[in-house]
């Protein structure tokens, strides 16, 4: 039972949320709105608070050697493949500004309230797994041109690169497969997280509606995966700080592209349920620490 609750959601049979035609027009209204949630609920120190981390973790590597320098690209490339887990409080806080109720920072932690919780970590896994893939693709065909020595610099590495026929193949090779994870990662995270968040469909239902929105917009979803790969460079400089705005902004586009897209009246709310905090009282104590006090 368990298992199917995760797979098909409150539904004793998986139900298909409709899906609607959507022009770049929409693509537009989606950003314009994501902007608007953003100003009105600003998130980049939180995403600062991450991305600066992990800059001082890949400085630190550079400082210690060049052998993590081929994986660099691949590495901030990954944000695109990892997006739509990062944005999953960014959802939620969409999700509560356009139904009218508290919007609060602190809001975006009531993902872990949802009945989804276990569909939404079970398509997290499948996203993570999809990029350490990445890397490990990545990590081959540099080796496949360039062998398993490490650069002795990043001038030396980025001539390699850019100069030699090794590097242009690298270029060429790392560019397609690079697209076609990303082809993938659209695909699969198009709308299912935020359709997650707001219906109790489970992580089949989800995914297959994210598939059938692609499939069903093909052209205009295309163009939505080349504006985020756009802001996503521009928000890469410098040294990345750019991502405390695009990365958020972008997550409450995705929300409102996701209203744009589909319809799923007809599908089970996702309500949440917070714990009940019982009022305590110091005459109980110690006997309140008992499970069986009521």
């Amino acid at each position: 039972m368990a298992f199917s609750h995760l797979l098909l959601g409150a539904s004793a049979q998986a139900v298909r949320p409709v899906v609607r035609r959507i022009t770049p027009a929409d693509l537009l209204q989606a950003l314009n709105r994501g902007l608007d949630d953003f100003l009105a609920m600003p998130s980049h120190a939180i995403f600062l608070c991450v991305i600066y981390p992990l800059l001082g973790l890949w400085l630190i590597s550079l400082a210690s050697g060049y052998s993590m320098l081929p994986l660099a690209f691949p590495l901030a490339a990954g944000f695109a493949l990892i997006g739509p887990i990062a944005a999953i409080g960014l959802y939620e806080l969409s999700r509560r500004r356009e139904a009218g109720l508290d919007d609060a920072t602190s809001h975006a932690f009531d993902v872990w309230y949802s009945p989804s919780l276990g569909a939404i970590v079970l398509l997290g896994l499948l996203l993570m797994a999809i990029f350490l893939i990445w890397l490990a693709v990545a990590e081959a065909i540099y080796v496949a041109n360039f062998g398993y020595a490490a650069p002795t610099s990043v001038s030396q590495f980025v001539t390699d690169v850019l100069t030699t026929p090794a590097g242009w193949r690298l270029i060429v090779a790392g560019t397609g497969v690079g697209f076609l994870f990303a082809v993938l990662v659209l695909t699969i995270g198009a709308v299912s997280f935020p359709l997650l968040l707001d219906r109790d469909v489970g992580a089949a239902v989800a995914l297959y509606t994210s598939i059938r929105v692609v499939l069903a917009n093909p052209l205009t979803m295309a163009l939505w995966g080349f504006i985020v790969a756009a802001l996503l460079v521009i928000g890469s400089l410098p040294f990345f700080l750019g991502l405390a705005v695009v990365m958020p902004v972008l997550g409450h586009a995705t929300w409102h592209l996701y209203r744009r897209a589909v319809e799923a009246e007809a599908v089970p709310r996702a309500d949440f349920r917070p714990p009940q905090q019982s009022r305590r009282y110091a005459a109980d104590f110690p006997a309140s620490l008992f499970p069986t006090r009521r």
